[in-house]
């Protein structure tokens, strides 16, 4: 499932997936992996300078992320040019919902907040109803 917004004409889609590979259920660790683009649909470039994280679990435990960029990048975006990336998050519970931002400055020095959709991280082996 895809989850997207647009704010000020930046739009950000998350494609999220579940890690089998990565998970070890009975040590309750759960791994998913999110790609995102970023899609520069504005009239000026901008750079993406920082990220927020909201990461919630099922059982209503958070963290929050904060950084420099992403994947080590700070990627500039001229309109009409997007950016597509993978990273990862694990969890100690079968399901949880991510959800932030991402500072974003203009050439003129301007930055304003661009929304990362809430999405949700499900596994197969949620009991009940998924996120």
């Amino acid at each position: 499932m895809n989850y997207e917004t647009t704010t000020q004409g930046i739009s950000v889609r998350v494609e999220p997936s579940f890690v089998e590979d990565e998970s070890t259920p009975v040590r309750d660790q759960y791994f998913w992996a999110y790609t995102v683009e970023i899609y520069n649909g504005g009239a000026e470039t901008v750079k993406l300078v920082s990220r927020y994280w909201l990461i919630t679990d099922a059982f209503g435990r958070s963290q929050e992320v904060r950084g420099p960029g992403v994947v080590g990048e700070q990627p500039v975006l001229e309109p009409g040019e997007s950016f597509r990336y993978t990273s990862g998050a694990p969890l100690k519970a079968p399901s949880g919902i991510m959800q932030g931002h991402y500072v974003m400055e203009t050439e003129d020095a301007e930055s304003f907040e661009v929304k990362i959709p809430a999405f949700s991280l499900d596994s197969p082996y949620i009991v009940g109803m998924p996120n």
